[in-house]
């Protein structure tokens, strides 16, 4: 499936990336939960992602950074939390302990 036309919001990639970077590799439904999206609008930024190749997905469908992706979590992220304080996670998930 191709995002050429896919604009995405970079606060919300953000988001998908600073969960990654917190819990490790997860699940599509846990993923979207932990950044706040619905599934479907999750799923169009893993195309998007996947496609810029900051993600991958493995056959168990846990989604995990690339070093692109860890990249330009130091770069995007990291300036976010600098300038604008905070992501805004969603707060009703909570990431289990391991």
């Amino acid at each position: 499936m191709s995002t050429e036309n896919f604009k995405p919001n970079l606060y919300v990639l953000a988001r998908i990336i600073k969960a990654l970077i917190d819990n490790g590799a997860m699940k599509r439904t846990n993923l979207a939960q932990a950044s706040g999206l619905s599934y479907d609008k999750l799923q169009k930024y893993l195309n998007w992602m996947i496609e810029k190749g900051l993600i991958t997905v493995d056959g168990d469908g846990y989604v995990s950074l690339t070093r692109e992706g860890a990249k330009t979590y130091d770069e995007l992220v990291q300036w976010i939390i600098k300038y604008v304080g905070s992501l805004r996670l969603d707060r009703r998930w909570r990431p289990r302990p391991t």
